[in-house]
């Protein structure tokens, strides 16, 4: 059991909700009564050992390239150099005889009953000042202070078996072994080595061990470029040979994947691993070259299997998850990428919490070329980890031992509270950033230091070789034996055949879609969708609902039900979700304000008005005698883009029966998360053939709101796709986008992205306006089975007949009522309003299908609110005339620097244009 902290952020509710349960907070007893008497009797010692505590950590020796400025005495510190930690300032002397008992945690087995106040300091300064120091004092919980000194202490001092020395040092010998390989065989290829941080694979081992000790079903890993190889191929069952076919230029997937492909040092693995007899899951994820980004991303993954596992925050015994999420960080990239920040904020936000993340810093004390003093304006890589009141480690990359046992702390730690824990593991890059880099030019005298001292798998092989531990042919043994395995999987790089290593598990019976559009049945039966509309406004009884919403919500969507004429657009979103749910898929709709919805339209999670609890009525299916219905969570975001949207992200790969749903709160916030976008989402499937089916929404419409408010920049999304010009798309498209203009067709989309046997990320061009306005409206017609998504809606005015048609104006969205009005306020019959609800794929033939209704057409014209270099008039002018075989016509504002006008006369004046030239 874990006690959170008393400023733990929670719903406020009682009760929780799906991927909310508030968890009982153990009582904590205080100080042992004695321990307690004990302390106030020594209270001088006891203020000088939290002294060490606080500040021992400031003069640790935790550098292993420390370099003197010119002049600087080439002595270790003093301890006494720091005023806090001179044992005369608390009015001791050396002679003094102390009881340690209940002050600090001596080592087992060869203590006396009373230490001089000189044993008392040696051992202190061993404990917090040597290879490895803990930092303590901002965390505010005493019960967690006390644990982990406590705990620190007892492991810090603890020996280490010879057979995991061995283990250790065998392990680091092989990354060694790995990266000289490839030095030699591959000098041209940028290898982002571990050279220098070789003390990771002894993280990584007790990482395992504690996992399987602990009984984890599943361990997710976030890992930047730097020693990515060797931990993949030494200790992640990754075969030398995949690496080796890579570097020789061949692709890493079999032929028949629709791949592009990417570099070995962003691979992955998805395997499982075999501890003491004990199997967990281990997912290392792809990364892309923007640091940091994968963190949020494996947070997401690490909470979709806590779904698929029904434990922590999904589990109903309050306990901890068995999946754990790992990080690992580079010293620049940690305190210099905001990212980070977002995330730790995340962490025990609800619907976000993933019961304590485990974080590795690999700190080579060096930026690409920037030193550690230009790279943060912090003491350490680390400070950001006090945000959140998070235990830090600082270890020496030369005492692999040391950081052992602060990893089986980090776990330990981790299991006990469900929060975080930061090993800060200062070590060095023996060569530049890519290895054919030169560092010397910007950092000599550190290079200087790095040249001249021993690698540290040689560092600490000598070490064992000189404790009896192994002699120099065992070491020669390790290396030259792990040499030989690599020549061999060189040799044999020809022979190997790339793994098919996606469509298994849960996305087996899902494909790759192939070049041609098809058509998903995504109707139902409306006495169905009229039960789940009534399931979405039904409350608990007692429940007090807000008053203006139960006659504007509630009772207006039951009127709204009844009628089955007027279904507004949060009407059908909720049958959309509704009905997911009620064939057994997941939702998970997360973002700012999502609960309610940026423009009040949602409501899907209530607040009773007198005891402040939250309802989701979604969820009450499962009581209404529904069979294993799928959970609704609503995930209320913090005001973050780019770690959200990553978050939602990595819940989308892995599970495809899941719908995942990031609303912006506004389209223009997603350019917050493009790193996220480009890299992730829409790239995801050709790089490492990683499918999802993510869906954004993008509020989007000129409402005379300026630049901020307005756009949400289609035209970027437009060009991120893979769409041609020359020649019609199919469901292959790597990004599907949308601008439904009624609230069926949204409905359709949302469905169809469950319903298909592929998964692609959507778009939503979503509305603001069209939330409320009385024309966008849809029948319970246009739900019934036999029903989809239309990529093109034709014009449904019977005024205009087909025959006397003369122009032909194309709109996407919100831009097609303005139009439909003004053609209704100028009783014009001769010109067809058609609606491209589908952007990309781009729906050619069904283009051409309607133009065929209009045979005396000579004019086609696009419409568009954006400006001419915005909006999608650059994407659908080359496709529109290369494949529809006709000239269209511009119709819209000028080009533009900025999205919208910041004053409402010019902006009214604009919009006229817009219409007046669409109609001349």
């Amino acid at each position: 059991m874990f006690a959170r902290l008393p400023l733990s952020r929670s719903y406020h509710s009682t009760k929780g909700v799906f991927g909310y349960r508030p968890r009982p907070r153990p009582k904590y007893e205080g100080l042992n009564a004695a321990v307690q008497e004990h302390r106030n009797r020594n209270s001088n010692v006891y203020r000088w050992i939290e002294a060490y505590r606080n500040h021992g950590h400031r003069i640790a020796s935790i550098d292993p390239v420390r370099f003197r400025a010119p002049g600087e005495p080439e002595s270790e510190v003093d301890v006494r150099a720091l005023p806090e930690l001179d044992y005369a300032r608390y009015g001791l002397q050396a002679a003094d005889r102390i009881d340690p008992s209940g002050l600090v945690r001596v080592p087992s087995g060869a203590t006396p009953e009373l230490l001089s106040t000189d044993e008392l300091d040696r051992m202190l300064r061993a404990m917090y000042c040597g290879t490895c120091s803990i930092e303590l004092a901002f965390i505010e919980s005493e019960e967690e202070r006390e644990w982990l000194a406590e705990r620190y202490e007892r492991l810090i001092a603890q020996p280490m078996a010879a057979d995991e020395q061995r283990e250790i040092a065998e392990l680091m010998l092989k990354s060694q072994a790995f990266d000289q390989f490839l030095a030699v065989k591959f000098p041209t290829v940028k290898r982002y080595g571990g050279e220098g941080a070789e003390s990771m694979m002894a993280f990584y081992r007790e990482l395992f061990r504690c996992a399987a000790d602990a009984d984890l079903r599943n361990i997710v890993i976030g890992m930047p470029h730097r020693g990515k190889l060797n931990v993949l191929t030494t200790l992640f069952g990754t075969r030398p040979a995949k690496i080796f076919r890579k570097f020789k230029g061949y692709p890493e997937f079999p032929a028949d994947a629709r791949a592009m492909c990417d570099i070995a040092s962003h691979f992955h693995t998805s395997t499982d691993v075999t501890v003491g007899g004990k199997t967990f899951h281990l997912n290392m994820l792809h990364n892309p070259s923007h640091l940091e980004a994968v963190n949020p991303v494996s947070m997401g993954k690490t909470r979709a299997k806590q779904l698929a596992l029904g434990d922590g925050p999904y589990g109903a015994d309050g306990g901890l998850s068995k999946a754990l999420n790992v990080q690992v960080h580079g010293d620049a990239a940690f305190p210099g990428q905001g990212i980070n920040q977002e995330c730790l904020m995340m962490a025990e936000v609800p619907n976000f919490e993933v019961d304590g993340t485990i974080h590795l810093v690999v700190n080579n004390q060096v930026g690409f070329t920037t030193p550690a003093a230009r790279g943060r304006g912090t003491r350490y890589v680390t400070d950001l980890a006090k945000s959140i009141m998070a235990p830090i480690v600082h270890v020496n990359a030369d005492d692999p031992e040391a950081l052992t046992r602060v990893t089986q702390l980090a776990v330990e730690y981790r299991q006990r509270f469900g929060r975080d824990f930061f090993i800060d593991l200062n070590c060095f890059r023996r060569w530049g950033h890519n290895e054919l880099d030169d560092p010397t030019m910007t950092n000599p005298l550190l290079y200087k230091v790095v040249h001249a001292r021993d690698s540290i798998p040689d560092a600490y092989a000598r070490r064992l070789i000189d404790a009896g531990v192994l002699d120099q042919d065992d070491v020669n043994a390790i290396s030259k034996s792990y040499q030989n395995h690599l020549t061999a999987e060189l040799q044999a790089h020809e022979q190997y055949e790339p793994e098919r290593s996606y469509f298994e598990r849960q996305w087996s019976g899902l494909q790759q879609p192939g070049d041609e559009v098809t058509v998903w049945n995504t109707g139902l039966d409306y006495r169905l969708l009229s039960h789940i509309g009534r399931e979405s406004v039904r409350l608990p009884e007692g429940f007090h609902v807000h008053p203006h919403l139960k006659k504007t919500h509630v009772d207006a969507r039951l009127r709204r039900l009844d009628e089955g004429q007027r279904i507004d657009w949060a009407t059908a979103e909720a049958l959309a979700i509704g009905s997911l749910l009620y064939q057994g898929y997941n939702v998970r709709l997360s973002g700012e304000d999502i609960g309610r919805g940026t423009f009040s339209q949602r409501h899907a999670m209530l607040v009773d008005q007198e005891t402040n609890e939250i309802y989701v009525p979604l969820n009450g299916m499962h009581t209404a005698g529904v069979p294993e219905p799928g959970r609704f969570e609503l995930a209320n975001s913090i005001l973050s883009e780019e770690a959200v949207l990553g978050f939602e992200y990595g819940m989308a790969i892995d599970n495809p029966n899941s719908l995942v749903i990031w609303e912006a709160q506004f389209g223009d916030f997603f350019n917050g998360a493009q790193i996220i976008i480009d890299t992730f989402l829409v790239s995801g499937e050709t790089k490492w053939m990683v499918c999802n089916g993510l869906v954004m929404l993008l509020p989007h419409g000129y409402d005379g709101a300026a630049s901020e408010h307005s756009s949400c920049r289609m035209e970027r999304f437009l060009q991120m796709t893979d769409s041609r010009e020359s020649r019609p798309d199919g469901d292959d498209v790597n990004l599907q986008i949308v601008n439904p203009s009624t609230p069926a067709q949204y409905f359709h989309a949302l469905r169809r992205q469950m319903i298909r046997n592929y998964r692609k990320p959507l778009l939503v061009v979503a509305p603001k306006t069209l939330l409320r306005l009385s024309d966008c409206v849809s029948t319970h017609a246009h739900f019934a089975p036999g029903t989809f998504f239309q990529p093109v809606l034709a014009d449904p005015d019977a005024a205009v007949d087909p025959r006397r048609v003369r122009r032909v104006v194309l709109c996407s969205g919100k831009h097609y009522y303005t139009l439909q009005s003004e053609r209704k306020a100028r009783n014009v019959s001769d010109v067809a309003l058609v609606r491209l609800e589908s952007l990309c794929p781009f729906p050619v033939q069904a283009i051409r299908d309607e133009l065929a209704r209009y045979p005396n057409a000579r004019e086609f014209v696009w419409s568009q609110e954006e400006h001419r270099n915005m909006g999608a008039w650059t994407f659908v002018q080359p496709r529109f005339e290369n494949m529809c075989e006709r000239r269209i016509q511009y119709r819209g504002r000028p080009e533009g620097a900025t999205v919208a006008v910041g004053v409402s006369k010019w902006h009214v004046r604009e919009l006229e244009d817009v219409i007046k030239t669409t109609f001349q």
